[in-house]
């Protein structure tokens, strides 16, 4: 008998043993999504693929030993969009980062999926929105009035045009993974439910506060709203982070925050999930997961 037939008669029953074929990969836990679940700047960073600067003491590292499934792949990536999910995303310095979905297969049993902030212009709006503040020295609505100037909405426009793209990530998702439990997350409170002494929150965040309710309401929890449709249409489980998380927005001090400012007071990047961010938004998937009837430790 020759070396590679022993061999086969060895790994053979080994597979059978373990409950796999020599085809088939063990079921798995799939996180995929943008850096609000990547975790830019939390210490530690993943090493292997730096250029989507993600931590691994992100929400889908926090869940992954409690779902006691064989595999896990965290593939998500800072600056993703849902193009991302089917194409390679560049990534300095790593400019063939895979396609996310190419983690799923049929053995996928839970996916995370976080996705749609970039889509609008994410940091884009969060650039010029503090440029027109500090020109018009905090005075006014000078955001809302640049987004809304000729009474379109530009920002509603973007939400609205949003739909497609994610029911089109959500039809491969299930295409790809049918089995799987799949749990889409909307985006954590960024700013505070009230206005009052916000003055007091502009050095670490520079917008004007006239612009906090429409950042707030027309644009955060849209956006949020639009990701829950699209989720609910589809069969799948929507997880709400924003209510959980109100109280914990980027104004509250650094021990009582899930996003920092744009003036970040510990390892996280400006208006991204910190380290408690992460803790807390883990919790809300878990109890998302259980209710869904996905065993969670």
């Amino acid at each position: 008998m020759s070396l590679r037939s022993r061999m086969l008669v060895i790994v053979v029953p080994l597979l059978a043993v373990l409950g796999l074929t020599a085809c088939e990969p063990p079921d798995s836990y799939v996180a995929l999504g943008d850096s609000y679940t990547a975790g830019p700047g939390i210490t530690p960073q993943d090493p292997f693929m730096p250029g989507c600067i993600r931590s691994e003491a992100n929400y889908p590292n926090l869940i992954a030993p409690d779902l006691g499934l064989p595999r896990f792949w965290d593939v998500s990536c800072s600056g993703a969009e849902t193009e991302d999910m089917f194409a390679t995303q560049n990534v300095d310095p790593n400019p063939d980062n895979p396609p996310q979905l190419d983690a799923l297969d049929r053995n996928t049993q839970v996916v995370t999926l976080g996705i749609g902030g970039n889509d609008i212009g994410f940091s884009s709006i969060a650039e010029k929105c503090v440029e027109l503040a500090v020109k018009s020295r905090f005075q006014g609505s000078p955001c809302k009035d640049h987004f809304t100037a000729g009474g379109t909405d530009q920002l509603a426009a973007r939400i609205a045009a949003l739909t497609p793209d994610l029911n089109r990530v959500i039809d491969a998702v299930q295409s790809r993974s049918p089995e799987a439990d799949v749990f889409i997350r909307g985006y954590p409170a960024i700013l505070p439910e009230t206005t009052e002494l916000f003055e007091l929150c502009q050095p670490t965040m520079p917008i004007a506060k006239g612009d906090v309710a429409y950042l707030r309401d027309s644009v955060q929890k849209r956006l949020n709203a639009t990701i829950r449709d699209a989720t609910l249409a589809q069969g799948e489980v929507y997880v709400d982070m924003y209510t959980p998380s109100i109280g914990h927005d980027a104004c509250k001090p650094p021990a009582v925050r899930w996003v920092e400012p744009l003036v970040p007071g510990s390892d996280a990047a400006p208006v991204h999930p910190n380290r408690p961010g992460m803790e807390g938004m883990a919790e809300v998937m878990r109890s998302a997961m259980r209710a869904a009837g996905v065993p969670v430790s």
